[in-house]
């Protein structure tokens, strides 16, 4: 019977070992449907420009520091160490990233867009993430590759433009630039969280950078709290919002995601990261009132396709944990 030795040194039996990749299969299925939720979970707690809900800059400093207060208890009942010296520029470089630059950008987009039209826009973030990973882990790629990521910013600045002719304009609307700083700021935090996740762990990197933010967020979100006038027009599904980005897509949600990804396989999990950009689409319907229209859809569908023939033609040898763990968080 094949054997095979778990990390604590136990041995697991083939059978085991199935067991335990089709349930890492799931939760990474699990940790994908909960990270499909943070466009219009975040649109929820910001509301729209004719019907204004929390500031985008609250929205930002509020789910890092949840994440963040979430985060040091976690890291204390674990007792895990402070990082190696080493470590701390990567975990900085990837929390300027995806802890302030990913949530501040997409909030203040999502003020203007709906979360349908977001979700095209961010659906590019894989293909993003491999790029960086190319360029500042110097990972060689194929031509194919290369090919895919042109062309799927292409589909991106296509669909920006014909939204803004739609609309009586030309040129890119500033909630699309926003949308696509977004992208770019969360692939590169990706990228250097990923080079430290060999060390500490996937979900003690998620920690360390949102208990280090901890020191900013928690203040700034006190200070923003909104009172007053601000406040009135407030609704609690907004405060839903702003919860679940914090407790679940800035935390939680990389639990199951990464344990997934250990358990069942980059490659095989990360497959399911496809369907992440129909999904969010599907959430806004019943969380916004939104309507799926037939523009987003295609673009859509042929971004998603460009990300998963890019990753057909990935010729790094070893798949890098920043292209596995690109989720839209």
């Amino acid at each position: 019977m094949c054997q095979h030795t778990s990390r604590d040194g136990g041995v697991l039996t083939g059978a085991h070992v199935l067991s335990r990749q089709h349930l890492g299969f799931w939760l990474g299925v699990l940790g994908m449907v909960l990270f499909s939720v943070t466009v219009p979970a975040t649109r929820l707690a910001t509301g729209s420009d004719v019907h204004p809900q929390l500031s985008p800059w609250f929205v930002t400093a509020g789910r890092a520091a949840i994440a963040g207060l979430l985060s040091v208890a976690f890291l204390l009942w674990t007792r895990t160490p402070w990082p190696a010296r080493h470590q701390w520029r990567p975990l900085l470089l990837a929390l300027l990233g995806n802890v302030l630059a990913w949530p501040l950008l997409a909030a203040l987009a999502l003020r203007s867009v709906t979360a349908v039209h977001a979700a095209v826009i961010v659906a590019v973030i894989p293909l993003a993430t491999a790029v960086f990973a190319a360029l500042i882990l110097l990972e060689r790629e194929r031509l194919g590759f290369w090919v895919c990521a042109v062309l799927g910013a292409a589909l991106v600045i296509v669909f920006s433009l014909m939204r803004a002719h739609g609309q009586g304009g030309f040129g890119f609307a500033w909630a699309d630039v926003l949308l696509v700083g977004a992208v770019l700021a969360s692939s590169f935090g990706y990228v250097y969280g990923a080079q430290v996740t060999p060390e500490l762990g996937a979900e003690r990197v998620i920690c360390w950078m949102c208990a280090l933010a901890l020191p900013a967020s928690l203040p700034i979100a006190l200070w923003l709290w909104p009172e007053g006038a601000a406040l009135a027009p407030v609704h609690w599904p907004a405060w839903a919002g702003l919860i679940y980005v914090g407790a679940v897509s800035m935390w939680s949600g990389f639990f199951a995601w990464f344990r997934g990804l250990e358990w069942g396989g980059t490659l095989r999990v990360s497959q399911v990261l496809l369907v992440q950009p129909f999904l969010a689409m599907v959430f806004a319907v019943p969380m916004l009132g939104e309507r799926i229209d037939a523009t987003s859809l295609g673009f859509a569908l042929a971004v998603v396709a460009t990300v998963f023939i890019g990753r057909r033609f990935s010729g790094a040898a070893q798949p890098s944990k920043a292209k596995g763990a690109a989720v839209v968080d």
